[in-house]
């Protein structure tokens, strides 16, 4: 982090909507805040499995209550997350791992992309309801967030490398070990030491943490 700033470290991964709303959030915070947003790319399904943590979803009354809470916050948040009940049907039967590899090759190339790239995901699986699983589906995404033909096609080859599969192992295992179990997780590192923060609804605790001042989630 560049001096006197708080590096403030965000892992997600696009087929969690709660990611989606954290990450809009300091996205805008980035520019508010004295803080170094770093984007961290992360497996979602591996970090349930190495933590033995399960889907909210799958608790029927937590089900029933997420659905509430998501279209509260998508409106609170001003972030276009479009949820209904079939939706956790159409997460448990969709896999982010290509796409995370896709996002982690694009972040070991050319970040610039990272964040309109990430958001297009969310945007695609959230707001339209469409695949984000396929190669053409993954394409499409990309296309719309402004990356080439050239470097998406580049980056779809490089999502089979050991080396991009390496680095969204490690990335979701650092997570881990800043004690993660869900996401988004937001990792601060102040005062010499990493601040974790689980959810898209602590950012203002995160705030109180580094000596910033909450301004809402739609800072103007």
């Amino acid at each position: 982090a560049s001096m006197g700033r708080t590096l403030v470290e965000l892992f997600y991964d696009v087929i969690s909507p709660y990611s989606w709303l954290g990450f809009e959030v300091l996205c805008r915070y980035q520019h508010i805040w004295n803080i170094d947003l770093r984007l961290r790319p992360a497996f979602l399904g591996g970090i349930m499995q190495l933590t033995g943590n399960k889907p909210p979803a799958m608790l029927p009354k937590r089900a029933e209550y997420m659905l509430k809470d998501i279209k509260r916050m998508a409106k609170y948040y001003q972030v276009p997350v479009n949820m209904s009940g079939d939706d956790f049907q159409r997460i448990f039967a969709t896999s982010s791992l290509a796409a995370m590899r896709f996002i982690t090759a694009i972040d070991m190339t050319n970040q610039q992309y990272l964040e309109p790239l990430s958001r297009q995901f969310w945007m695609r699986f959230w707001s339209q309801h469409e695949d984000i699983s396929q190669p053409e589906n993954i394409l499409a995404v990309a296309r719309q967030a402004g990356v080439s033909a050239e470097l998406s096609q580049k980056a779809l080859e490089m999502i089979s490398s050991p080396t991009v599969k390496d680095r969204l192992k490690e990335t979701t295992a650092e997570a881990i070990k800043y004690g993660a179990f869900g996401m988004p997780a937001v990792v601060a590192h102040y005062d010499g030491e990493p601040h974790l923060f689980f959810g898209s609804d602590r950012l203002e605790l995160l705030g109180s943490v580094i000596g910033e001042k909450w301004l809402g989630p739609v800072p103007s």
